[in-house]
């Protein structure tokens, strides 16, 4: 009996992570807004908004025009992910520009790094995948 229970509240709390992520991520996501930009990486940073539980990954991305914040997701997610983002990348990302706790940054929906392609989130709607 004590087993059963147990493993029922692990499915439960990794349910309820995933829907975390989700709810995260379509919070700030403005379809209106999304656009494509590429350009290289200057650092990789973990951050922890007032706003949200955990970690979550941003990409500083210097483009021809901009150095701007990219949004990546939480930790324990793109931790995950392959392929890695890492600092001299040179990436393309579309996503939402949107502007959080007042400073302008980029939801990532996806990234691409040379041939590789991470899907974070459905463009046309903020879901994430």
């Amino acid at each position: 009996m004590k087993t059963t229970i147990k493993v029922m509240t692990v499915v439960v709390f990794a349910a309820g992570l995933l829907g975390i992520h989700n709810t995260l991520a379509e919070g700030h996501y403005d379809v209106k807004t999304v656009e494509t930009l590429g350009g290289r990486v200057l650092s990789i940073e973990k951050t922890a908004p007032s706003n949200r539980r955990g970690y979550w990954i941003n990409a500083l991305l210097q483009t021809g025009q901009e150095t701007v914040a990219v949004q990546l997701g939480p930790a324990w997610y793109i931790d995950n992910q392959r392929p890695r983002i890492q600092p001299n990348d040179t990436i393309k990302v579309t996503g939402s520009r949107v502007t959080v706790d007042g400073r302008p940054l980029i939801v990532a929906a996806d990234v691409t790094k040379g041939n590789e392609f991470l899907k974070l989130r459905e463009a046309t709607n903020g879901v994430a995948v």
